[in-house]
């Protein structure tokens, strides 16, 4: 009888305890389940800015597209067919086989219904991307613009690979993706004609290609899922790596603190800790023997001649970084250390040491050779003696002998912009934010300057270390960089193409072509004296390069040049940067380096 309740209660306990693990369980999943939010407009606009269109975009229609010009006449174009659209004083004209037409400053090429819709889009002629949506090109300021208009997980199988390599995990490659939809997605703005760029001025988007699998998983599982706050969507700034630490965003841009309260100024241990991370390191020894190669760096010389200069001038001492050399170093701090309450990053380097120095004497040249010439050209005469002066060749500088100045030297050195370019630690060419740091060994000190990018919000490094060192889910690494920020899931209303009539469709249309390849102009000539064949390699695959009448970015564009483009450099122009390139079809001015030698 005991047995029994003792058994009883045995499993009573289990039951409870059971139940109240379920409890917890549940509890937790609730508490980091992603939460739905209101239906919302799946589409967003892209201005397809890194094409560099000009006055010329050609077109192959990979899916059926409509197109209406000013006049109501409506076209119909079948999958396959490739259109040029043109510009001539301030207006396009659409050339597609044997036909031209005015289609006005402002049209929009509609993508009709298919089987497939993952298939409708459209490719360039020299680009092997997809580009699933509509198209409208309009007109300003004397260019043709190129306005996507496209769905934003389509979007998204164009950002998610360019932006965070495909070999990342697959947590972190989520975490990008719902980063990257929150950012466009809050980009949207009516009063404007696109929402967002294709560049890095927002995100890099390069449209469809096959090959990048775990970014269309991350896509697909993370489907519709935003950030949050306040029940709006936030503001998913990223950046390559910040350094070790994350950055506030009022620190960087002129916006209200309050607004932006999800984020946090926190070390971030996960992107110190990362390999790939960026860092640059220079390492400065205690003393210096001068000889054999054992001397301090060319830009720590040249710092100091600048910040000493008058002080080596009153002693008679030449102020060439050559004529300066570094006995010791006696201290080396960073001024505004950071530290985990209060982060500043250091701002200037203080230096304390001993230098040897040496005088310059430049010599004076001495008087011209003159010489004796006989003049028998002088018709009628026997010759006549000419004397011609020639100037004395100018003399090398004489240099007294390195010695010791009999003071120790304190200088303070701004790290922005003077120490990071003199001693090439320059990571973010944008932006001066790198954060250094100072090691002391016992023969020297070792200076490293990490960040690449503005370091606010989600480190792309520090997401790829903590997913795949620490198995960290995509919700807990947008947790760690967006603490204050809620995930919730848009549901999406379908899009729904339009059907083309009966009558269109039954038209004949176009045989089906491949997509060309840019057309590449013949180059025989061969380079004279001086000149040298180049080729254009400096460019994507999927860009071009103006040439232009003048060697300016000003300058009128002939006509663009396409990756791989053979051209026979005739000179480098007086503005520097330039040359003067000539095909057997154009010639005109490129800047010299986005060419390599052939």
């Amino acid at each position: 009888m005991k047995t029994k309740k003792l058994q009883s209660r045995f499993f009573a306990f289990v039951l409870c305890l059971s139940m109240l693990l379920t409890l917890a369980v549940t509890d937790s999943l609730a508490a980091s389940a992603v939460k739905p939010a209101s239906t919302v407009d799946p589409m967003v606009r892209v201005l397809l800015r890194r094409l560099n269109v000009t006055d010329r975009i050609d077109l192959v229609l990979e899916s059926p597209y409509g197109l209406t010009l000013p006049n109501k006449t409506h076209l119909h174009f079948r999958t396959g067919t490739v259109l040029s659209f043109r510009l001539r004083h301030d207006e396009m004209y659409l050339y597609y086989e044997d036909m031209s037409a005015r289609v006005g400053d402002d049209c929009l090429l509609e993508r009709y219904a298919v089987d497939n819709p993952d298939a409708a889009g459209f490719q360039l002629t020299n680009v092997t991307a997809l580009y699933k949506g509509d198209l409208r090109l309009k007109v300003e300021e004397g260019k043709i613009l190129p306005i996507l208009s496209i769905h934003v997980e389509d979007y998204l199988q164009g950002v998610v690979p360019y932006e965070m390599s495909d070999y990342f995990p697959l947590e972190a490659l989520k975490a990008q993706t719902v980063a990257a939809r929150t950012y466009v997605l809050r980009k949207r703005n009516p009063d404007k004609d696109y929402d967002v760029v294709d560049t890095t001025a927002d995100q890099v988007f390069k449209g469809y290609l096959d090959g990048y699998p775990k970014s269309l998983q991350a896509i697909r599982e993370t489907a519709g899922v935003c950030g949050f706050f306040r029940d709006k969507l936030a503001q998913c700034y990223y950046s390559a790596s910040n350094g070790g630490r994350t950055e506030l965003v009022e620190t960087v841009w002129r916006v209200k603190k309050e607004d932006y309260a999800y984020y946090a100024s926190v070390n971030d241990p996960y992107d110190l800790e990362n390999p790939s991370s960026s860092v640059r390191r220079l390492t400065l020894n205690k003393s210096y023997t001068n000889k054999n190669k054992d001397v301090a760096p060319y830009g720590l010389r040249m710092l100091l001649v600048d910040i000493l200069a008058e002080d080596l001038t009153s002693r008679g001492l030449d102020i060439d970084p050559d004529s300066i050399q570094v006995v010791e170093i006696h201290s080396l701090t960073l001024n505004n250390v950071p530290d985990s309450e209060n982060f500043k990053a250091a701002t200037t380097i203080s230096l304390e040491v001993t230098l040897k120095g040496r005088t310059r004497e430049d010599d004076k040249p001495g008087p011209g050779v003159v010489i004796t010439i006989l003049d028998t050209n002088t018709p009628g005469a026997e010759g006549e003696v000419l004397s011609v002066s020639t100037p004395a060749p100018t003399q090398e500088p004489t240099y007294g002998p390195f010695e010791l100045i009999d003071q120790r030297f304190q200088v303070e050195i701004p790290i922005f912009p003077l120490a990071e370019e003199a001693f090439g630690m320059d990571i973010s060419p944008n932006y001066e934010n790198e954060i250094w740091t100072l090691a002391e060994k016992k023969d020297g000190y070792v200076l490293e300057a990490r960040r690449y990018g503005h370091g606010v919000g989600m480190s792309q490094r520090g997401a790829e270390w903590m997913a795949s060192k620490y198995g960290k889910t995509y919700e807990d690494i947008l947790l760690f960089y967006y603490p204050g920020m809620d995930l919730k899931r848009y549901e999406y209303e379908p899009v729904e193409l339009p059907e083309a009539s009966e009558e269109l469709r039954a038209t004949m249309g176009p045989a089906l072509s491949p997509t060309p390849l840019p057309t590449l102009m013949p180059l025989s000539l061969k380079p004279e004296k001086g000149q040298w064949v180049a080729v254009v390699t400096g460019i994507a695959d999927d860009s071009s390069l103006n040439l232009r009448a003048q060697p300016s970015l000003g300058g009128e564009i002939l006509m663009r040049l396409y990756k791989y483009q053979r051209l026979l450099v005739l000179e480098r122009a007086p503005e520097e940067g330039w040359v003067k390139v000539r095909t057997d079809d154009a010639e005109g001015y490129v800047m010299e380096s986005y060419l390599s030698k052939e």
